[in-house]
């Protein structure tokens, strides 16, 4: 049976939709309508009842199914292998990465793996976290980094980084003497945070829960769609807000925001890796994976 007609079958049977398939594996509807009446031919048997509302898998299809991705995976695993023999590792890598790693954390670790990799052709995808795992549903990208775990039964996800969240100000926004900021000061001041969906907002919203801090108690002004418009608004005055400490490196430098911590409460978290459970992961994301892993590991032991 033909890799692409399986690949065409599983995307229908799991999309129930001829037209969300074909968006899923970057082909046209035709295409997609092509390749399952070509396999219905090879199999002699009809696949999908087709209304004008629905599609509906045939018992047929649900028999091929449980047999198409086992041979998916299978080919997937042989190509793995075939790409391991050769001696210079090359390939695709697409991944998807939360707002706070894509844009602070991975630059780094892109650098270091493209002078190690330089044949590897990466794509990077910046968006929040729940976007991440629709697209590792999809297969629109191989690999997740977000900020949040997830409890999905068809996302596995691996803690890779440790990071600190903490609250921000303008210069002189409190009085310097202050380090520590009570959760009375922090009902009060306008806040700014990131819009929902996105995983600091979730990491935030947990840990203020723990600490029996509800969103209502708060006096959110604004909600904005990236750390960098957040940190603008902040130095500009306008509030305040809670973000990782890895985003602000350059700001308290120039001495434009001041971290502070909030009595009682901590606001740590781990960032993840994350992919689908019943994914065969290719040769250059198992790659990408073990260096970064290996990349991580170095960094927290202070090696340069």
């Amino acid at each position: 049976m033909n890799y692409e007609r399986l690949k065409a079958f599983i995307a229908v049977a799991e999309r129930k939709n001829f037209s969300e398939a074909a968006k899923i594996l970057f082909v046209t509807q035709p295409t997609i309508t092509s390749q399952i009446k070509a396999l219905e031919e090879e199999l002699g048997t009809k696949l999908f009842e087709r209304t004008t509302k629905k599609v509906k898998m045939t018992q047929s299809a649900v028999i091929l199914y449980k047999y198409a991705r086992d041979i998916i995976r299978l080919s997937d695993s042989a190509r793995k292998e075939l790409v391991k023999t050769e001696d210079v590792m090359h390939g695709d890598l697409s991944m998807g990465c939360s707002f706070t790693i894509g844009e602070y954390i991975l630059p780094v670790y892109l650098k270091k793996f493209k002078d190690l990799y330089p044949l590897i052709q990466m794509s990077v995808n910046i968006t929040n976290s729940n976007n991440i795992v629709t697209s590792l549903k999809d297969q629109l990208v191989d690999v997740g980094l977000i900020e949040t775990p997830i409890d999905d039964p068809q996302i596995m996800v691996e803690p890779f980084l440790a990071d600190e969240l903490v609250l921000i100000a303008s210069a002189n926004y409190f009085s310097n003497n202050e380090q520590n900021i009570s959760a009375d000061q922090l009902k009060q001041v306008p806040l700014i945070f990131r819009e929902q969906g996105s995983g600091t907002r979730a990491v935030v919203e947990h840990h203020l829960n723990k600490a029996g801090i509800s969103m209502d108690e708060l006096n959110v002004v604004m909600e904005l769609g990236s750390t960098e418009a957040i940190k603008s608004a902040v130095e500009s005055g306008l509030g305040v807000s809670i973000i990782s400490r890895n985003t602000i490196i350059k700001e308290q430098k120039l001495k434009l925001l001041t971290a502070y911590s909030i009595e009682g409460i901590s606001f740590y978290r781990y960032f993840y890796i994350a992919c689908r459970k019943d994914q065969i992961l290719k040769s250059t994301t198992d790659l990408f994976v073990d260096e970064l892993r290996k990349m991580t590991c170095e960094q927290e032991a202070g090696v340069s």
